[in-house]
């Protein structure tokens, strides 16, 4: 089950609790902000010659502060709820952009205690 899966009155739960219900245990539910910060800056070796890239690589390791996309070099907004706040508010929003960043930057999509660390994270900036 993925986060756009989930409607009705449950679409309006936090992003922790919208893993919950999609099936997640509690703990892997809630994320590991120090795991989803190491992940953060991990470097992915990419295919044909380009340079490694991590989550870093477009949006900052201060997540405060606006990115630029690696490739394209278009803006990004800054991640951090607390200079952001609409962030992490849309689950469809964040399902489509976690599938979307972990399979660029990973190369593969992310597992659901991946993307609740990553989320954990996020909430702490």
């Amino acid at each position: 089950m993925t986060l756009t899966m989930i409607s009705g009155p449950l679409r309006s739960l936090g992003p922790a609790l919208l893993l919950a219900a999609a099936g997640v245990g509690p703990a892997a539910a809630a994320g590991d902000a120090a795991a989803g910060a190491a992940a953060w800056v991990q470097k992915h070796p990419q295919a044909e010659g380009a340079p490694a890239r991590s989550c870093a690589s477009c949006h900052n390791e201060d997540l405060t502060q606006p990115g630029r996309h690696a490739r394209t070099g278009k803006p990004i907004e800054p991640l951090a709820p607390s200079v952001h706040p609409e962030r992490l508010t849309d689950p469809a929003k964040v399902e489509k952009w976690l599938r979307r960043n972990c399979r660029w930057t990973l190369g593969r999509e992310c597992s659901a205690t991946e993307k609740a660390d990553f989320l954990a994270y996020i909430r702490t900036q």
